[in-house]
């Protein structure tokens, strides 16, 4: 299951990445982690509900940059 994440607008969810925001972190990597041996190139790693404007934005990752995304989140687990 897909994480969600429920902010107010999308420079709310831009400021929570930018101070490192470990439930957005947690949400990608569990994604991930959740999809090592699919053949799909593309998953579904968070779901931002945007109170604002009522919509919701899906996150997705290509296997491609599975490696990379789990180096970067593993900064912000460290920083916590």
């Amino acid at each position: 299951m897909v994480r969600s994440i429920v902010v107010n607008d999308a420079e709310d969810f831009e400021q929570r990445i930018k101070d490192k925001d470990l439930s957005i972190s947690k949400g990608i990597v569990e994604g991930i982690l959740q999809n090592l041996t699919t053949k799909k190139k593309h998953i579904h790693v968070l779901e931002i509900h945007l109170l604002e404007n009522d919509t919701i934005v899906d996150i997705t990752c290509h296997r491609d940059d599975f490696i990379e995304t789990l180096e970067e989140n593993l900064k912000t687990h460290v920083y916590h």
